[in-house]
């Protein structure tokens, strides 16, 4: 594109550029002599002397239609004094004190940009400068051009490639490594021997990208193993039992009511899995529409308490019986429901479960705290992952479906509560999370 700059104002307007450029340079001179002129104490003959030198323009002065002053035999092109008396005539004719023209000097057949201006009643001047045709220095200028754009062709070419060859051996390792990668190979490391800022900073996302598949892949398996796991224990003990009543206990009263309500239990756990599944595809769907109202908080965690009086279980609650908050209640209550079965889940033998709401002016902190055996630091970044468990074995007693804490982490976000996790192992786990406070 430069190179084409280049050719189409050196070449093509190089003629309009020179023609504006001397009738720039010829008007400025008129109006140097009109100042010489007017001035008193100012040298007129050597101001047109200066301009017909160092300006090659043609300066003829007529007064009393009389040559008082020509440069004429200074300059080569310059209009004789029998062809300026023919525009003297049409000029005088017009009554202008000042016109440019551009006219045919006869002398040399060339173009001429004329500039006639009245001083006086009886001085006129007569400015005059030949408009050269420039092939000659066009054809220097294509010879000159012509060489520069091989020269910077070729540069650029070389440069090109050397850059190309820079960036495209690296970015080569790094699309084999990725073919890796979308094979399934999610221990690839990427690597780059290059300073090149932007092709490291690609790297490290890639590999950032890599060890969060991996991850992900991790949790997958483990998504798919808990899920099968969970539906198929519930509907392996529906059908066995169903078929112990059809078969064995039919006719035993006692005996089959025991095994239906086993049927019942297991159809339960079984509808609240496909229940919480569901709960989070439409949260995480964006579906969700908060019903945001002010409630009091605590006769709602003393309602859900009261829910947990067959689990065999110690609660402790630090709330005022006058706090009212601001949020969707039926998921807050869904919240607390998933935390305390996670604190339930994670306690020891005892089952002390302590739940505070604590005063901080503009809203309330709530804090859900178990005193079991605690979750490594590397483990709580995970921790609202669907069916992620600290502890991977399987146990019956554990309530819950294991997607609770992920449902939870989807209503805090759009809730926009600022929320989180602390644990030290052997100490217990304190989940928590902050709730405006609202007006009754």
């Amino acid at each position: 594109m430069i190179l084409s700059f280049l050719w189409l104002f050196q070449i093509i307007f190089l003629d309009i550029f020179y023609e504006k450029s001397k009738v720039s340079d010829i008007t400025f001179s008129a109006s140097q002599i009109k100042r010489s002129y007017t001035e008193v104490n100012d040298d007129l003959t050597k101001t047109l002397d200066d301009i017909s030198t160092y300006k090659g323009i043609c300066i003829q002065v007529i007064y009393n239609n009389e040559f008082v002053y020509d440069s004429s035999s200074l300059n080569r092109g310059c209009i004789s004094r029998a062809n300026i008396s023919e525009y003297q005539k049409f000029f005088v004719n017009s009554l202008l004190d000042e016109a440019t023209y551009k006219v045919v000097n006869p002398r040399f057949d060339n173009k001429v940009l004329l500039k006639a201006l009245k001083l006086d009643d009886s001085t006129l001047v007569f400015l005059s400068s030949s408009i050269e045709p420039l092939d000659n220095a066009i054809k220097i200028l294509q010879k000159q051009l012509i060489i520069i754009t091989i020269v910077v062709l070729i540069l650029s070419f070389a440069v090109a490639y050397f850059i190309s060859k820079r960036i495209s051996k690296p970015i080569e390792d790094i699309t084999k490594s990725a073919k890796q990668l979308s094979t399934g190979n999610y221990d690839i490391k990427f690597t780059i021997n290059d300073d090149i800022y932007e092709l490291k900073e690609l790297v490290n996302t890639l590999n950032d990208a890599a060890e969060e598949l991996n991850k992900t892949e991790v949790l997958r398996r483990e998504l798919l193993a808990n899920v099968s796991h969970d539906l198929k224990t519930p509907l392996t003990m529906i059908k066995a039992y169903a078929e112990m009543v059809r078969d064995i206990t039919y006719k035993d009263k006692e005996k089959r009511e025991e095994n239906l309500n086993v049927i019942i239990e297991e159809s339960d756990r079984l509808n609240a899995l496909v229940n919480d599944i569901l709960d989070l595809s439409i949260i995480q769907s964006g579906n969700i529409n908060l019903n945001i109202e002010d409630f009091n908080f605590y006769e709602l965690l003393d309602s859900i308490i009261n829910h947990y009086k067959i689990y065999d279980c110690k609660f402790t609650l630090n709330c005022d019986k006058e706090a009212i908050i601001k949020a969707d209640k039926m998921r807050l209550e869904q919240v607390m429901y998933n935390l305390i079965n996670n604190a339930i889940n994670y306690s020891d033998d005892n089952k002390e479960i302590t739940i505070n709401v604590i005063d901080k002016k503009k809203f309330y902190r709530v804090e859900v705290i178990d005193n079991g055996k605690g979750i490594k630091e590397e483990d709580l970044k995970l921790i609202f992952k669907k069916y992620y468990k600290v502890d991977k074995t399987h146990r019956r007693d554990k309530v819950g479906t294991g997607i609770g804490l992920s449902i939870v982490e989807n209503i805090f976000k759009e809730h926009k509560f600022n929320f989180g996790v602390n644990s030290k192992v052997g100490e217990g786990t304190t989940f928590y999370f902050e709730v405006p406070k609202g007006n009754l």
